[in-house]
């Protein structure tokens, strides 16, 4: 044992103490030379990240503003070009306006777009293109209105400072809003869509509007679904409208209260449409009538649904031409918008019409029609209406529309659905020849 003491414990004591000393002081020497080094290259590596994330914002920043959609001395020259009337002061049918059209890509919107720019208003479009229903369908919409003049915007909404650029370009006198989350079942899936479009679109249109210079009289589209549980028939304006049956029925009926709210603190001339099941050519994909004939066609069943008590369900179908008239009709009767710069300077008009065609057609006499024009027979699965919002009819009362607007349907379903089925084989291609498909 005192060998290995001795080996372990030298006998010079003092020996012991410097070199544990000269030790320490290397020890530390070498931790301070670490650290000052290891500082030195956090420090280097601080900057290299604040630098690259510097430049990658400056890239994401330059990306976003050469990739987007809108701005520029050329887009504004466009804007101008399509917002100018072709109708003088003084013509037969008046001054021309210039009217933005929100949701101009889509199937009310590109007709109406395409009646305006033809009695010679001007026209702009906005839309945001989205996916809700084949974004194609659309883009060929819009191809359609660029062969007439009419100049459509890539941009949603809700994005206010292009709604202030726009306004800043263009005095527009009016402005036909019908951009919308459509569709009464797929607001189970995707309730805030609705929100998204349908109330919060429509106050940030509504929020540019009043701060323009002029203010534009503004005509947009409600829904004869805000009517929900109401089984009074016909629907009339002054029925109650507070028991929506489905999220889409009650963002339309929000809308009526924001814009009647609007109207009353600062003067903006409005105008609210509730449209009555629009269908025609160049039509919505998730509508019925437009499934059933995809479906016919491609030789699968149909689902027809039955309210209870095997009541067939009906709607008011109202032909795409006959909601254009009413449109355009009701920018024609639109009163002035009253206030400047925000600010109320008295009353202006605000209005609710019913556009529909007072006559509804049952479910399952819609699919004969089909069968008539398509000369397919439908193979039809019947079921009862589940609880999705849907209501088992509508029918409209439009004697209100008729005395102001002027307005008069003259399209019956049987004449709209044969225009409507030779524009969809024509444009989805049934063009082989086949004894089915002529027309």
């Amino acid at each position: 044992m005192r060998v290995l003491e001795d080996d372990l414990f030298p006998s010079t004591p003092g020996k012991v103490k410097i070199e544990r000393a000269g030790t320490m002081n290397r020890q530390l020497h070498r931790c301070f030379a670490s650290t000052s080094t290891m500082f030195l290259w956090a420090l280097f590596l601080v900057a290299m990240t604040a630098s690259y994330l510097s430049f990658q914002s400056f890239v994401d920043t330059s990306s976003k503003y050469f990739a987007a959609s809108w701005g520029g001395l050329h887009w504004e020259r466009q804007i101008r070009a399509s917002a100018a009337p072709r109708r003088p002061p003084g013509s037969a049918d008046g001054a021309g306006m210039s009217v933005l059209v929100t949701g101009a890509a889509g199937f009310v919107g590109t007709h109406c777009s395409l009646a305006l720019r033809k009695r010679g208003d001007g026209v702009v479009g906005i839309d945001n293109f989205n996916a809700y229903y084949d974004p194609s369908l659309k883009k060929a919409r819009k191809a359609l209105l660029s062969s007439h003049g009419v100049f459509v915007i890539e941009g949603d909404i809700n994005d206010g400072r292009l709604l202030a650029k726009l306004f800043d370009v263009v005095p527009f006198t009016h402005v036909l809003h019908l951009a919308a989350q459509a569709g009464v079942r797929y607001a189970m899936e995707n309730p805030a869509s609705y929100v998204h479009s349908n109330i919060a679109g429509l106050v940030t249109l509504l929020e540019a509007c009043k701060d323009a210079d002029p203010q534009p009289a503004i005509v947009w589209a409600s829904s004869s679904s805000v009517y929900g549980l109401n089984d009074k028939v016909p629907f009339s304006e002054r029925d109650r409208t507070d028991q929506p049956a489905s999220l889409y029925a009650a963002t339309k009926k929000a809308g009526e209260e924001i814009t009647h709210t609007y109207n009353h603190i600062y003067g903006l001339s409005i105008t609210g449409l509730r449209f009555f099941t629009v269908y025609g050519p160049w039509g919505r994909p998730d509508m019925a009538y437009f499934s059933f004939t995809r479906n016919i066609l491609q030789g699968k069943p149909i689902t027809v649904y039955r309210g209870k008590d095997h009541v067939d369900l009906a709607r008011d179908f109202t032909y795409i031409d006959d909601i254009v008239k009413g449109c355009l009709g009701s920018l024609d009767t639109a009163g002035k918008s009253t206030g400047t710069g925000g600010k109320k300077r008295g009353p202006a008009a605000y209005r609710i019409f019913n556009l529909g065609n007072t006559s509804p057609v049952t479910v399952p006499n819609l699919v004969s029609i089909l069968e008539k024009h398509l000369r397919v027979k439908a193979k039809k699965n019947v079921v009862e209406m589940p609880g999705n919002g849907d209501v088992p009819f509508t029918h409209a009362n439009i004697s209100l529309a008729r005395e102001q607007l002027g307005y008069k349907p003259t399209t019956n379903l049987d004449v709209g659905l044969k225009k409507f089925v030779k524009w969809y084989l024509s444009y989805y291609g049934y063009t082989r020849g086949s004894k089915n498909f002529r027309q």
